[in-house]
């Protein structure tokens, strides 16, 4: 009788799977790590983060109280109050500066339920982006402001703002110009005589 060779035993058999398995399992070990690291090399760096700096914004208008200031103008009027443009022209004489003279109007409205009495709002010195103050002109210019001018005057409640117009005289460096405006502290129904709320506005200086 012929003899046949023995078959490989099973448990050499599944030794064989097992090792087969393992590196199987290494290949695809290795491929997903390659694959990890290529696409991560091929993803754009993050973008670094940059702080941008708030810009402050112009502010036309300023409400203090039951008061609403609003910008309504402001003219370089150049070195020099012409005569021939004052209310009078006839004989008024030219008013001359080495620096500038800037007129501005600000117009005051009546929030509230009530009269503001007047002497209570006002408007007070032009400042610079350098903190330079500037007093408004005080004589010899009336024939350049209106009359009557309103600065301080009673306001009835929600009536049109109430034109305030001053005079003042500018160095030409200056920029960046505000005028301050200010208003008595209501304290109740009353108004304060020496505490006063103050706030900046901006100008547009135009020729």
């Amino acid at each position: 009788m012929f003899k046949f060779k023995k078959e490989l035993s099973l448990p050499a058999q599944a030794g064989q799977v097992s090792k087969l398995l393992l590196v199987l399992a290494i290949i695809i070990l290795v491929a997903i790590v390659i694959t990890y690291v290529v696409m991560r090399a091929a993803e754009k760096p993050p973008k670094p983060t940059i702080d941008t700096p708030t810009i402050p914004q112009p502010m036309y208008e300023q409400t203090l109280g039951d008061i609403k200031f609003i910008f309504l103008q402001a003219r370089d009027l150049g070195s020099a109050l012409k005569g021939s443009e004052s209310r009078n022209p006839t004989w008024q004489k030219d008013l001359k500066s080495v620096e500038r003279y800037i007129k501005v109007t600000i117009g005051a409205q009546n929030k509230g339920l009530t009269n503001i009495k007047e002497q209570v709002w006002d408007i007070e010195n032009i400042v610079d982006s350098e903190g330079r103050n500037f007093t408004p002109l005080q004589y010899n210019i009336d024939s350049w402001l209106p009359d009557p001018n309103l600065c301080s005057a009673l306001l009835k409640p929600e009536f049109e703002p109430m034109p305030c117009v001053k005079i003042y005289e500018v160095s030409k460096v200056s920029k960046g110009l505000k005028i301050e405006v200010t208003a008595l502290k209501k304290i109740g129904t009353e108004y304060s005589s020496d505490k006063k709320d103050k706030a900046l506005i901006d100008l547009i200086v135009t020729q």
